[in-house]
């Protein structure tokens, strides 16, 4: 039994409110369960320094909790730096969001993604992810409309969840409690029915090929049901 109650194949509540920012291009709050991140996408049109003069886009990301995003207050990182787990987490989510972009079509220009937790129950990065692309197809349906690209380079929504061995079985998206526990946890990220990226580890036991079939399989449907919502909040 999960401490949620839920079935091994559920994901957490989700929703997805958009227009959250009033200056960003586009933003979201998406809450999975009780972990709330909020997400903006800013466009610029420059791009780095390497991309100059190639005619291709760029999109990246940044990502940070708020002091009480947890249950013990953190320092703000502005005080003391970037932690390493941070720069992980943000370089993840902005290869991530790449994978699902059409660099030409977007043009010589840059988005940057911003993903700011506000409560964390796990999952934060997956969240950030799934959230994220919402806040950027936003901002890319703007430069469409302005007629300042004239193809949509979105190529596939890209969404994230965290899968694991909770109690000996295979979980779907797995809250704080039963991350803290697992056997074995990890991070899928898809592009429609495509990986991107898998980030898996033994945490307390190992975990066999067949465990990792299912974990693929449960990440697969579970991915399918985030961009349901990606969608449906795009509209």
């Amino acid at each position: 039994m999960r401490p949620s109650g839920r079935k091994t194949d559920e994901l957490r509540p989700i929703s997805i409110e958009t227009g959250i920012s009033r200056h960003a291009e586009g933003s979201c709050l998406i809450r999975v369960g009780d972990t709330h991140v909020l997400c903006t996408a800013s466009i610029d049109e420059k791009v780095p320094p390497f991309l100059r003069n190639s005619g291709l886009g760029w999109v990246t990301a940044e990502y940070g909790m708020l002091p009480r995003a947890t249950n013990t207050r953190m320092r703000r990182e502005a005080k003391d730096g970037q932690s390493g787990r941070t720069q992980e987490i943000q370089r993840l989510i902005g290869r991530s969001l790449r994978a699902g972009v059409d660099r030409v079509a977007l043009g010589e220009r840059q988005i940057v993604v911003d993903c700011d937790v506000i409560q964390a129950d796990g999952g934060t990065r997956c969240a950030s992810i799934t959230g994220g692309w919402v806040a950027l197809r936003l901002a890319v349906n703007k430069l469409l409309k302005a007629g300042a690209i004239v193809t949509d380079p979105l190529v596939d929504p890209v969404a994230a969840v965290s899968c694991g061995i909770y109690a000996g079985q295979p979980v779907l998206d797995l809250d704080y409690p039963e991350d803290s526990e697992a056997g074995a946890d990890g991070n899928f990220v898809m592009a429609g029915s495509k990986l991107i990226e898998v980030q898996m580890s033994a945490e307390g036991s190992t975990y066999s090929r067949a465990q990792m079939n299912s974990l693929l399989d449960l990440a697969e449907k579970g991915v399918a049901e985030l961009v349901a919502a990606q969608l449906a909040a795009t509209r």
